[in-house]
């Protein structure tokens, strides 16, 4: 048994660089990227080394991926605490992002969640904000 409560993720390693080179082009250089359904937190943990300039909040509603986001992300200065976050609430537990990003969310969820995430990056981002979504 091990205390490392980081999770694994093959897809992770295969499609973060493709990921990152699109992230490159339609980030803003500075502020806050809102990932929704992080999920082990790889991503959010390469992209915030990869993109120091941003502050990254990862989310999942299920707490361990959370704790899973939060050991990947460690000692990483540009990265909060994963937060509880159900793409589906009216209520999301962030008010503002300069991006939202959500990755390999949309193909495995519930309609309602894609929705859900439509709704709730329309009410955190500014008019012209990114809303990157992959898979």
């Amino acid at each position: 048994m091990t205390d490392d409560l980081r999770r694994v993720a093959p897809a992770a390693a295969r499609n973060r660089d493709p990921i990152l080179a699109v992230l490159r082009r339609v980030l803003p250089p500075r502020g806050t990227v809102l990932e929704v359904a992080s999920g082990t937190g790889e991503h959010c943990a390469f992209f915030a080394a990869a993109l120091p300039a941003l502050d990254w909040q990862p989310s999942d509603p299920d707490a361990a991926n959370r704790a899973s986001a939060d050991a990947w992300c460690a000692g990483l200065p540009n990265v909060r605490p994963a937060l509880a976050l159900d793409a589906t609430a009216g209520v999301w537990p962030v008010t503002q992002a300069d991006a939202v990003l959500c990755i390999n969310m949309i193909h495995i969820a519930p309609w309602e969640a894609t929705l859900g995430l439509l709704r709730g990056a329309g009410r955190v981002l500014k008019a012209g904000a990114p809303l990157v979504l992959y898979g």
